[in-house]
């Protein structure tokens, strides 16, 4: 799968290098504040804590 898409990507090696790095970001950044957020709140309620 990733020679696939190293050999889809345009351009020389360095520029390959840097869209690959700008993918795995873009996964990134929606994983840690998508993702996970929507699985916590899902599967891990947070309990209604009152102070008195």
């Amino acid at each position: 799968m990733y020679g696939a898409l190293w050999r889809v990507l345009p351009g020389p090696w360095p520029v390959r290098l840097l869209i690959v790095l700008a993918l795995l970001a873009g996964v990134a950044y929606a994983l840690i504040f998508h993702a996970y957020p929507w699985v916590m709140q899902t599967f891990f309620p947070t309990p209604d804590a009152t102070v008195e």
